[in-house]
């Protein structure tokens, strides 16, 4: 009895796996979108307006290019990581996002001493935590949901994901988090989102899963909204 997998079988489960494929499509609309953003999103000029509108188009951006990638050829999300995860791996990551983000504040610190390049590339977004009640609200929801969502589909779902099934594990956490860092632009942001890319790419190797990735980045964008907020209020 001839046990071979059939050509079809073959094709099926290649296919059910991304690739490089996916990795050019995805990336080259998610730089497009990048470009048009750029031109488009200083005409806002209410900072906290700008913030909810920039928190709204990362995850706009995210979902598109992986929208792109998963259409190509494979046109199915569980391939991507859209799969449950056990609840407690999704505690584990919303845990994590409160450590992400204390590594990712010394990892600016660091950042900013050694550059000097101290810009504040996140007013915008602090602006829109503190324009009042709405303001907040849809800061967090574009923020800590819409923008997680969108960026760990793309980053995690589709680079890192088909990084980890050709390279070794290490490299292909590093390399899919320095290019999620550098998605980001070269400022004090960068050393933050790298970090954010090692702990959801190691998250997303664990479960294979994009949703305690998702919790991590959610309650690491939603500390960083909050924190800054509160410690406003108490020292102002």
């Amino acid at each position: 009895m001839n046990t071979a997998p059939s050509s079809d079988t073959v094709v099926t489960s290649n296919r059910a796996r991304p690739g490089w494929p996916e990795i050019f499509a995805g990336a080259a609309t998610y730089v497009v979108g990048l470009l048009v953003v750029s031109v488009t999103l200083p005409l806002v000029e209410n900072a906290a307006i700008q913030g909810i509108v920039a928190f709204f188009i990362s995850g706009a951006l995210g979902l598109l290019a992986f929208a792109v990638a998963a259409l190509i050829r494979i046109r199915a999300l569980r391939p991507f990581g859209f799969r449950r995860a056990a609840p407690s791996k999704v505690l584990v990551g919303a845990g994590l996002g409160v450590v992400a983000y204390l590594l990712g504040v010394l990892a600016a610190i660091i950042y900013v001493t050694v550059t000097g390049d101290a810009e504040n590339i996140q007013g915008s977004y602090q602006a829109s935590a503190a324009g009042g009640a709405l303001s907040l609200t849809l800061a967090l929801v574009t923020g800590a949901l819409l923008t997680p969502l969108g960026e760990e589909a793309f980053f995690r779902g589709v680079l890192a994901n088909a990084l980890l099934q050709r390279y070794r594990a290490w490299i292909a956490v590093v390399v899919s988090a320095a290019i999620f860092a550098v998605a980001h632009g070269i400022n004090p942001v960068l050393p933050v989102a790298f970090v954010v890319g090692v702990l959801t790419a190691l998250l997303f190797r664990w479960s294979g899963s994009i949703w305690p990735g998702v919790a991590l980045h959610g309650m690491n964008n939603a500390t960083a909204l909050i924190v800054p907020l509160v410690l406003g209020v108490t020292t102002g």
